[in-house]
C-alpha cells in the first residue's frame, strides 16, 4: 500500500478515532487516503493552531493521545502554540506535518520549513521521515514516546513524496506498557517517606497534574484518608481530588484560597504528588522551602530537586508508589493541626452575598447548577481562569482543562471543542474565555456551530484584559498601558455570525435565566456574555514575598 494509507493504518492500530487539521498541499495525501477511510472522524478546523488545542483538550479529556495534521511552511508553524502548550502541561500529543519532496529539502522550496529545528525545544522527540521503509515504524514510535513515561507531543514531519511511494505495512498492536518492579533501595526511600509522614504535626500534601496523568485518584484518596493528611491543588491538579472532600482545602498557589495557602506555609513537611513546584505554586522559592521538609513524588526523575533542593524524592509510577505508602501503619489523628486548618477555612470563607454580577458569583452559580451532573470545564487564560479555580467545584480528573505551563490565551476555546468531541453526549463542556482570548480563537465558533456541538461559552467582557491590568495595578503602580478595549465590539452579534444563540447579561438575574436556558438547551452550542465591573483577582500573593501574603487591593 501507498505510505499514506500506512499512516492512516497506523493510526487506527493506536485506537484514534479523532484527528484534527488542516489541509496544504504537502498534506493532502494524507487527506486523500483518509477520504477513502471514514472510522477516523477528520475535523476541518478554522486555523491550524486551533487544531492543536482541540487535539490537547481531546487529550486531557480522554488519557488519550491526541492527533492534528497540518502542511508544511505555516500550516507547520502555525501548530508551535500549541505544541508548545501540551508540552508544559505533559499532554500526549503527536502532531504529523507534510513537508517538501525529499529531493527538494534545503533548496528552499516553496513552503519548505524546518519544522523539527522549530519544535525541538517544545516536544518530547521529533522526527522527519525520509526513508519510507522507516514511515510506519517512526509513527509507531512517536505514539509511544507520547505516552510513555511524562507524556508529551511528538512531531513527525513527512515528505510528500514518501505519502505516494509503496509500503510493506503489517498490522502490530500496541505494546503492553510494564511497569516494572521496585528496587531495594527505592523501597528503602518509601519507607523513610513513609516513616517522615507519620512523624509529622503539621503535613500538607500538594497533588498536580502528574495525578491526572498517572490516573491516580483512587490511590491518592485513600492515602490522604489514611495519613490524615489535608490536601491542595495546584492549578493543573484540580479534580485528582474532588473539590467536596472534605480533606481538599481547594486550590493553592499564587492566587490560590487563602487557607490553602496558609496550610503549606505552616506545614513542616509538604507532600508533592505530580507537581513540579513551578514558580506559580511556590512564591519565594527561598521563603516557600525554609523550616520545612520536602517529599516529592513524580515519573520524571528530572524533577526531583529541580525547584526543590533537598527532597526526599521517589521517582516512577504513581500509583506504585502510593501503594508502597500505604503499607506502612497509619499516624496517630492530628486534630491540632485541623483545628487550626479549619479555623482558617472559617476565617477565609468566600461570602458570594454581593448585589451586582460578578465573576465569583457566576462560577458559584455554575458550580450550584452543574452539582451532580456530567459537565465539564475549559478555561482560557487570564482573570476568568483564576475566578473559575476558585470558585468552581472539580469533582472528577480530566473534567478541568486548562493551560498552566505556558499560560496561552486562545487555549479555551478550541480545547473545548477538543474535549466535547471525545466526550460526545456522554458530558457537556462549559468554556470560560475572556473578552481578549475569544478574540485570538474566537473563530472556531465557525466549527463548534457547522458541527452542533453543545458547549456553553461564557465570554467576560470587562473591556480590557484584566490580568495584565491587574499587573499593571501591582508591580507599575496604576500605569495603564496596551490593556483595555475602548472600542466596543458585540460579541452576541459575533456568536450570531456563526448561527449560535447568544445573550449579553448584565445583572444576576438576566445570567441566572441564561444560565439556566443553555443547561436546558442539550443540543445546542449556546453563547452568554457577562457585561462585569473591571475588578481584581483575590487573593494574590505579594511579589517575592511567602505564600500566605497577599496583596491588599483595598
Amino acid at each position: 500500500m501507498r505510505g499514506a494509507q500506512a499512516v492512516v493504518e497506523c493510526l487506527k492500530e493506536q485506537g484514534v478515532d479523532t484527528l484534527f487539521g488542516y489541509p496544504g498541499g504537502m498534506i493532502l495525501p494524507l487527506y486523500d487516503a483518509l477520504y477513502d477511510d471514514k472510522s477516523i472522524n477528520q475535523i476541518l478546523v478554522t486555523h491550524e493552531q486551533n487544531a492543536a488545542h482541540a487535539a490537547d483538550g481531546y487529550a486531557r479529556a480522554t488519557g488519550k493521545v491526541g492527533v492534528c495534521i497540518a502542511t508544511s511552511g505555516p500550516g507547520a508553524t502555525n501548530l508551535v502554540t500549541g505544541i508548545a502548550t501540551a508540552f508544559m502541561d505533559s499532554i500526549p500529543i503527536v502532531a504529523i506535518t507534510g513537508q517538501v519532496d525529499t529531493n527538494l529539502l534545503g533548496r528552499d522550496a516553496f513552503q519548505e520549513t524546518d519544522i523539527l529545528d522549530i519544535t525541538m525545544p517544545v516536544t518530547k522527540h521529533n522526527f522527519k521521515v525520509k526513508d519510507v521503509r522507516q514511515l510506519v515504524s517512526t509513527i509507531r514510535q512517536a505514539f509511544e514516546i507520547a505516552m510513555s513515561g511524562r507524556r508529551g507531543p511528538v512531531l513527525v514531519d513527512i515528505p510528500r513524496d514518501l505519502f505516494f511511494a509503496e509500503v510493506d505495512y503489517k498490522y502490530e498492536s500496541p505494546p503492553e506498557k510494564s511497569k516494572g518492579k521496585p528496587d531495594p533501595d527505592f523501597l528503602i526511600c518509601a519507607a523513610e517517606a513513609a516513616d517522615e509522614i507519620v512523624k509529622a504535626e503539621r503535613p500538607v500534601a500538594i497533588v498536580g497534574g502528574g495525578a491526572i496523568s498517572a490516573g491516580a485518584s483512587r490511590e491518592i484518596i485513600d492515602f490522604i484518608e489514611k495519613f490524615d493528611l489535608p490536601v491542595v491543588q495546584t492549578l493543573m491538579g484540580l479534580g485528582a481530588v474532588p473539590r467536596s472532600h472534605s480533606q481538599n482545602l481547594g486550590f493553592a498557589g499564587m492566587h490560590g484560597q487563602k487557607a490553602a495557602n496558609h496550610a503549606i506555609a505552616a506545614a513542616d513537611l509538604v507532600i508533592a504528588i505530580g507537581s513540579r513546584f513551578g514558580d506559580r505554586q511556590t512564591g519565594n522559592l527561598s521563603k516557600y522551602t525554609k523550616g520545612r521538609k520536602f517529599i516529592h513524588i513524580d515519573i520524571d526523575p528530572a524533577e526531583i530537586d529541580k525547584n526543590v533542593g533537598n527532597s526526599l524524592g521517589l521517582a516512577g509510577d504513581m500509583k506504585t508508589i502510593l501503594k508502597l505508602l500505604m503499607r506502612h501503619e497509619a499516624p496517630q489523628k492530628r486534630n491540632d493541626w485541623w483545628r487550626q486548618i479549619d479555623s482558617w477555612l472559617d476565617e477565609y470563607d468566600y461570602d458570594y452575598q454581593v448585589s451586582r454580577l460578578t465573576v465569583p458569583w457566576a462560577m458559584n452559580q455554575i458550580a450550584k447548577k452543574t452539582a451532580g451532573k456530567s459537565f465539564a470545564f475549559a478555561t482560557d487564560v487570564g482573570q476568568h481562569q483564576m475566578w473559575a479555580a476558585l470558585h468552581l467545584r472539580i469533582e472528577e480528573p480530566r473534567t478541568w482543562l486548562t493551560s498552566g505551563g505556558l499560560g496561552t490565551m486562545g487555549f479555551g476555546l478550541p480545547a473545548a471543542m477538543g474535549a466535547q468531541l471525545a466526550y460526545g453526549k456522554s458530558r457537556r463542556v462549559i468554556s470560560v474565555t475572556g473578552d481578549g482570548g475569544i478574540k485570538m480563537t474566537g473563530n472556531e465558533f465557525y466549527t463548534i456551530a457547522r458541527l452542533k456541538l453543545p458547549i456553553i461559552s461564557l465570554i467576560v467582557n470587562n473591556t480590557s484584559l484584566g490580568m495584565i491590568r491587574q499587573l499593571q495595578k501591582v508591580f507599575y503602580k496604576d500605569r495603564y498601558i496596551a490593556c483595555e478595549f475602548d472600542y466596543q465590539m458585540d460579541y452576541v452579534a459575533y456568536a450570531q455570525s456563526f448561527g449560535i444563540k447568544a445573550v449579553a447579561v448584565s445583572t444576576q438575574e438576566e445570567f441566572a435565566q441564561a444560565l439556566a436556558k443553555a443547561i436546558e438547551d442539550t443540543d445546542n452550542p449556546r453563547v452568554i456574555v457577562l457585561n462585569v465591573w473591571r475588578s481584581f483577582v483575590e487573593p494574590m500573593i505579594k511579589g517575592g514575598a511567602n505564600i500566605n501574603e497577599f496583596v491588599d487591593f483595598k
